[in-house]
């Protein structure tokens, strides 16, 4: 028997930068939006960082220096699409084995010369161990949209 999916995630902010502002935006500046209380590493959170291309590991980086996993850029496709692995499971630990990993895509379209729309959908949460506890998690604390909404309070603060 198998379990039942897991539904996916969806959030979605309107930013007032072009496409290729707000895909910059969001793929460098995770430090400038990203709650800092949002890390597993043992260590304080010093900077995120996402590798920008197919492959690239997707990370944070403590104040002493340490790394930590959170996936992996399965698609680098700069202005319009990211895709990450999410390898974090519903225990708030990395998971390296890729079998386990969630996927979050963000989109990203521009609706004028200065508006884009961001779209995320975090999805195969089943494949997570304890994925339905980290989705209730999500749902239940800083979800995605709340994320979404600092990134875009960032890039209007950024201008």
């Amino acid at each position: 028997m198998t379990a039942a999916p897991i539904p996916p995630l969806h959030a979605k902010v309107t930013v007032g930068l072009p496409a290729a502002r707000a895909f910059d935006f969001f793929t460098t500046s995770f430090n400038t939006w990203w709650p800092a209380q949002y890390q597993i590493g043992e260590a304080d959170l010093a900077e995120v960082v996402v590798e920008p291309r197919e492959g690239g590991r997707w990370y944070e980086r403590g104040v002493d220096g340490s790394e930590c996993d959170w996936g992996r850029v399965l698609a680098w496709e700069p202005p319009h699409r990211l895709v990450l692995t999410w390898q974090i499971n519903g225990n708030w630990q990395y998971d390296a084995d890729p079998a386990h990993a969630s996927e979050i895509e963000i989109r990203f379209t521009e609706d004028g010369p200065e508006q884009t729309t961001v779209e995320l959908e975090h999805r195969h949460l089943d494949r997570l161990v304890a994925g339905q506890e980290l989705r209730d998690g999500l749902v239940g604390g800083g979800d995605w949209r709340a994320v979404l909404e600092l990134f875009a309070k960032a890039a209007t603060d950024q201008e």
